[in-house]
């Protein structure tokens, strides 16, 4: 079997195999509601057989939205919109997972496909709120620094929208703590310029991290997993490094946290990143091997040779797609055709699958009505 097929274990819930949607966003829910575009886009992965289908950035309070279209899980109602999406992920025999998420000084901004800018508040927009007044980049709205009280209120946000993620069903919960957003600002010395308990020290830049971590731990099922998204390194000299990431990564192996998902970036409009297919491989490879803890490698992986290798020479345990598979929701399915280990096709569409594929699924009826 190819390694990229193998079940992954993690805690008491285990994936079929080792293909997972990344959280992508979609920029299309009016005041953080999901809607029947949701549904189609999540869906149609869990038809093509990723064993882990991940929402897009979810907000976990308003004003930590990236946008006024960002999914929302701050209100009951928008966790009620998602229900029925995560009953068919998983009718499909398919993992729901959700990020959550805060945009912090990146917040109230447009679409990419309209204006990256700042929106005004009598245009839908809001004050943001970061670790200091500085902003992410000239256009962008200047944010309001937390004070304690504000960064307590970010904590409670995270732990009540876990609560909401899993009376809805959500069996996976990963916490934004890359791209530039709220956390990542904390983390990284560019953005953390504080003289209080949450900046200046490495401990202290960790702080909001392990805390945001340790609530929703507390309230999310002991038996089922928790991720944390991190931006292995800031491509920028005197950033948030790799090494960074092994030393935070230990730390949230022990705060409860069962695999880390590798990315990188966001947090420096400057920064100068080598991107070719992999290039954030090295990255998991080495949080795998030095902090002792599961990853998930992403970044221009496309091909199922190259997925299946990372994968089997234990560079990461499982890899997540992004624009592979907007391109092509059914990737996993071609994947597994083109590594030797054809899946199981949805019966409503073997007549479009493979001749093989419909041979098995004859074979397998014929046999259960022997």
């Amino acid at each position: 079997m190819p390694a990229l097929f193998d079940p992954l274990t993690l805690r008491g819930l285990t994936l079929g195999n080792r293909i997972v949607v990344s959280p992508m966003c979609q920029y299309s829910s009016p005041d953080g509601v999901a809607t029947p575009w949701h549904a189609v886009h999540l869906g149609s992965r869990a038809v093509g057989g990723a064993a882990l289908v991940i929402t897009e950035a979810t907000a976990v309070v308003a004003e930590g939205r990236i946008s006024p279209w960002d999914l929302g899980i701050w209100r009951d109602d928008q966790a009620e919109a998602l229900a029925p999406m995560v009953k068919f992920i998983r009718s499909q025999g398919r993992v729901a997972g959700i990020q959550l998420a805060h945009a912090g000084r990146k917040g109230s901004t447009g679409r990419p496909w309209e204006n990256r800018g700042a929106i005004a508040v009598d245009a839908g927009g809001w004050e943001p709120v970061g670790p200091t007044v500085e902003p992410f980049t000239p256009g962008y709205p200047v944010p309001r620094a937390l004070d304690a009280a504000g960064i307590a209120a970010v904590v409670t946000g995270f732990r009540d929208a876990a609560v909401r993620a899993g009376d809805t069903g959500f069996e996976v919960a990963e916490i934004h703590a890359a791209h530039g957003y709220l956390l990542h600002q904390f983390l990284s010395p560019l953005s953390n310029t504080r003289t209080d308990a949450y900046g200046g020290s490495f401990d202290n830049r960790i702080r909001l991290c392990l805390e945001v971590v340790d609530a929703v731990r507390a309230v999310w099922p002991e038996r089922l997993p928790l991720l944390v998204r991190l931006s292995s390194t800031d491509w920028v000299d005197g950033g948030w490094t790799v090494d960074d990431s092994v030393v935070l990564a230990r730390q949230l192996r022990d705060h409860g946290v069962d695999l880390i998902d590798c990315s990188s970036g966001g947090n420096a409009a400057h920064a100068q990143i080598p991107v070719a297919p992999g290039y954030q491989v090295p990255a998991a490879a080495r949080i795998r091997a030095e902090a002792g803890i599961a990853t998930g490698a992403v970044g221009l992986i496309t091909t199922p040779h190259h997925a299946n290798e990372i994968v089997a020479q234990e560079h990461a345990d499982c890899v997540l797609l992004a624009r592979a598979i907007l391109r092509d929701p059914y990737w996993p399915l071609r994947a597994a055709e083109a590594l030797g280990h054809p899946m199981d096709w949805p019966a409503q569409y073997l007549r479009a699958a493979p001749a093989d594929a419909r041979q098995r699924e004859t074979v397998t009826v014929d046999s259960e009505n022997d």
